[in-house]
């Protein structure tokens, strides 16, 4: 795997929005890389940035989970590695949390709980969220369902609980709800990551 993980930042052609050359993006991101699978703690976090790799029991994901910060994950260990490892998770983590900040998310306005019964409740900056949800342990599939949507996610263990994670242009018009402002400039941040970042995957790392 970590094989793969540099191969594929060796290969990479694309310079995700900062303007530098190729040459110097891929021997840069390379470097970076190659540092971070030699230190055993990087090395999880690598890990704990696929989908699949780090899996939650549906037993387990039966719980109340609130808020602790914004969460990325990729779909695959080739998609993590042409965007660069660890580094491009932590980038997009970044960028995600002045957005969150700006709406206001916290662990007291943001929580979800996910019962036995596979029913679902809970707010997103304040608003009420329920209805039903299924779950596969397998993939990490999650889907939520209410009379007004359907939303198709991924569920994946982190070092402090679970990352409910998402497609960036099915979670931003959640997030305009949040905000009341369909067009906010500063949201479209989120809508364009998955332009520049193959294969992410962006959502809410919770803890109980």
């Amino acid at each position: 795997m970590f094989a793969l993980l540099l191969t594929g930042c060796s290969t990479m052609g694309t310079n995700f929005g900062t303007g530098i050359g190729q040459s110097s993006q891929s021997s840069s991101v390379l470097t970076d890389v190659f540092g971070a699978v030699t230190n055993g703690e990087a090395i999880g976090n690598v890990l704990s940035s696929v989908i699949g790799l780090d899996k939650l029991s549906a037993r387990q994901l039966v719980a109340s989970w609130k808020y602790d910060g914004p969460g990325c994950a990729f779909t695959s260990q080739s998609a993590l590695a042409r965007a660069g490892g660890e580094i491009a998770a932590t980038q997009v983590e970044e960028k995600l949390a002045a957005q969150y900040a700006a709406l206001g998310l916290s662990a007291g306005n943001t929580f979800i709980t996910f019962n036995a019964d596979g029913t679902y409740s809970g707010r997103i900056g304040g608003k009420q969220l329920s209805g039903k949800y299924t779950y596969d342990e397998k993939t990490g599939a999650v889907k939520l369902s209410s009379l007004l949507f359907s939303l198709n996610g991924y569920v994946k263990r982190n070092t402090s609980g679970m990352s409910l994670l998402f497609e960036s242009k099915k979670i931003l018009p959640v997030l305009q709800t949040i905000a009341s402002i369909s067009g906010n400039s500063s949201l479209q941040t989120i809508g364009e990551i998955s332009k520049n970042y193959d294969g992410v995957r962006i959502g809410f790392d919770m803890r109980k």
